[in-house]
């Protein structure tokens, strides 16, 4: 019983990166841009977590991401229409 309280628990803490894509020569400048909306967004929302960030991944290729608690992953989800997500560590 104890184990399964603690992964429960785990899950429950378990923090999930959500993911927006860009492409082009523009794209860190987009993912960049894109950031400054998703702080807005959290800072509206008062939201308790504030990690977000870009990543230019090459001169081609960026992406702009938010970390969110899975218990609100939905939320986000529906609201904010990332591209993908995963498991933040």
């Amino acid at each position: 019983m104890l184990r399964n309280f603690a992964t429960l628990k785990l899950r429950e803490m378990r923090k999930i990166k959500l993911i927006w894509d860009f492409r082009g020569a523009a794209a860190s400048k987009t993912a960049e841009h894109h950031e400054i909306h998703l702080k807005e967004f959290l800072i509206k929302e008062n939201y308790p977590l504030q990690i977000t960030g870009f990543t230019e991944i090459n001169d081609m290729y960026a992406i702009a991401y938010v970390v969110v608690e899975e218990k609100d992953l939905l939320t986000f989800r529906d609201a904010l229409k990332p591209h993908r997500g995963e498991v933040y560590q």
